[in-house]
């Protein structure tokens, strides 16, 4: 019988990553698109000639990483760059996971896929798409904390993702982790949909 599919996102800050490690957890085969794109674009990666090529050299660090601050500032600000780092970036993704699918042995695969709802192309290769929701507030205050960044910048990076509204609209299954949900409490919640899953 093949794995099911489920795609998981959220917001940043809401605590999709995790929910995809209590998944893992509980034996599910998580692919993490995001960590593919940074391995892509790590010294060595797939992507470096082509960020080079496209973008100039002055994109790469001296360890032969693409400058991932560098390249946000530019993204955010011109959509052109967006899109051809984009047409550089996802092809790479779209290969290694189908790669890691393919070898995966277990009845749930879980895709962790930040931007699901912005590709439009991921719903027709899954079964179910779970997302993890929390309010505005929340995700802002959390990521504020974690990586020490501005108001601003948090709400740049929420402006360029899909509203919560739109997430919504897009979930077969939520889970809501705000408020007064502890890890424990929610660790009970995903071991649940767990059983679900299969796993």
């Amino acid at each position: 019988m093949p794995a099911l599919r489920v795609g998981l996102t959220g917001g940043i800050g809401s605590g999709k990553s995790t929910v995809a490690a209590l998944l893992a957890d509980c034996g599910a085969v998580v692919i993490d698109a995001d960590a593919i794109a940074r391995q892509v674009t790590a010294p060595g990666g797939a992507a470096i000639a082509l960020v080079a090529a496209q973008f100039g050299k002055h994109l790469i660090t001296s360890e032969g990483a693409m400058d991932r601050v560098l390249m946000r500032q530019l993204a955010f600000s011109d959509p052109l760059v967006k899109q051809q780092l984009e047409a550089i970036v996802h092809p790479l993704v779209s290969a290694e996971t189908a790669r890691l699918a393919a070898q995966a042995d277990t009845a749930c695969l879980v895709f962790d896929v930040p931007l699901l709802v912005e590709s439009g192309r991921w719903r027709q290769q899954l079964d179910q798409v779970l997302v993890v929701d929390c309010s505005e507030e929340s995700q802002i205050s959390r990521v504020m904390a974690r990586n020490g960044w501005t108001r601003e910048a948090v709400q740049q990076v929420m402006a360029a993702q899909a509203s919560r509204s739109q997430r919504l609209a897009s979930a077969d299954i939520c889970i809501y982790n705000d408020g007064p949900l502890s890890l424990a409490a929610l660790a009970v919640e995903v071991r649940q949909l767990a059983r679900r899953f299969g796993l």
